[in-house]
């Protein structure tokens, strides 16, 4: 697509009307998950890879059955790697895995460079073996045993929400805390520099900088950030970030919310999800625990103010009475823990009141049905193996503006 037949983009907020989303099919990076090595790279348990191809093919289709334009990573990135330019600056960065040494590095970089863009962006997302790579001269490969990576595979890449976020017009090409997914921002970074679909996107944040991943930036309302910190996102990550948003003046409040470091809320978006203009589900235990700092812009410095109640301040920045808030269990401390770990709280709006949800998750479903949120259930037991529900799995692109 040339970049004068680009649509526009741009989010301003969670529940805008969705209009374009990217998204990964997950493939040959799961099939190399083993009991060996799916905890270093951060999945749960080992799943059955075709059958998360069909949960994934259902979720994308209902995207599609409700007019979302769906993008995968996987067709922008072949399509970028037909560029020369392109081309390099992935051979580049991956050969420069300083645990490769100097002459496997230079050799992956000579076996990169000869492979079609199909099957680059394959390696680069699925991994490459030393048996698939075959013979080198370097006492790294001699070390290594037959089934080792010498690329290593990106099993989170469906997980696009992370590497990336949309911020008003402008992207975030984010730096992920966990070494097992850094190297995805590299294939992210290809696209968003290198597709003419986003050529003149303004780019907001680099993956050199403080961490910061999308799983914690929620657009609460236009203008308005909430941002996690916690295992992924650090402080500086947060105030990095809001210096960015303030200067391009899209954003007027920050809030940064701190969380538990621990797996079960890795991201703010699995204790919390806006499902409304001011509607929001959450884990019940965080609804009263959860606390922020206000950040708003004082000249060319930030100002911060708090700690106070997290609900509290989003209400008073979105300009509301209060957030209404839908739980995942009350009393029932049980439930709520249990579709809090299996991402009862991860849903991705389509417009106002209207949400894609794991089936799974019956109390948490029922209750914002209830509510009168419109529940769009689709099945996620091999994808949630990753921890990630159907906001995870999805980086939207553009939203109508919340004000249309």
């Amino acid at each position: 697509m040339s970049a004068d037949a680009a649509p526009a983009y741009g989010v301003d907020s969670e529940v805008g009307r969705l209009r374009s989303v990217m998204l990964h099919r997950p493939g040959g990076e799961l099939r190399r998950l083993t009991p060996r090595n799916n905890g270093a790279l951060l999945f749960d348990g080992i799943p059955w890879v075709e059958r998360a191809q069909e949960e994934h093919d259902r979720f994308a289709g209902v995207l599609t059955e409700h007019g979302v334009e769906v993008l995968y990573l996987s067709a922008l990135l072949r399509e970028c790697l037909e560029l020369e330019e392109a081309r390099e600056a992935v051979t580049v960065g991956v050969a420069a895995d300083p645990r490769l040494g100097q002459t496997l590095g230079r050799e992956l970089a000579a076996f990169l460079s000869g492979l079609d863009p199909e099957r680059l962006a394959s390696v680069l997302v699925e991994g490459l073996t030393k048996e698939e790579f075959g013979p080198s001269s370097s006492l790294r490969h001699r070390m290594m045993r037959a089934v080792e990576f010498v690329i290593d595979p990106l099993p989170n890449t469906m997980f696009t929400r992370d590497s990336s976020v949309w911020i008003g017009d402008a992207v975030a090409v984010t730096s992920l805390a966990m070494p097992a997914r850094r190297r995805e921002t590299t294939l992210t970074g290809i696209v968003y520099h290198h597709h003419p679909r986003f050529a003149d996107v303004p780019k907001l944040y680099d993956p050199s900088l403080e961490h910061l991943e999308g799983g914690d930036v929620l657009a609460l309302a236009p203008g308005v950030l909430a941002v996690g910190v916690g295992e992924r996102t650090t402080p500086a990550g947060v105030e990095r970030l809001a210096r960015k948003v303030f200067e391009r003046g899209t954003i007027r409040t920050v809030l940064a919310v701190p969380i538990a470091q621990r797996r079960a809320t890795m991201h703010l978006d699995t204790v919390c999800t806006m499902v409304d203009r001011d509607r929001m589900v959450i884990y019940a235990p965080a609804a009263q625990r959860l606390e922020s700092y206000t950040i708003t812009p004082d000249g060319d410095r930030i100002a911060i103010d708090g700690p106070r109640r997290f609900l509290d301040a989003a209400a008073e920045a979105v300009g509301v009475d209060a957030i209404e808030t839908i739980h995942t269990g009350e009393r029932d401390v049980v439930t709520a823990e249990r579709e809090q770990w299996d991402d009862g709280n991860n849903t991705l709006a389509l417009a106002p009141g209207v949400a894609v949800a794991y089936e799974r998750n019956t109390v948490t479903n029922a209750r914002l049905e209830r509510a009168g949120v419109k529940v769009l259930t689709i099945p996620g037991s091999e994808l949630g193996s990753g921890r990630g529900g159907p906001r995870c799995m999805s980086c939207p692109t553009s939203r109508a503006p919340l004000a249309a």
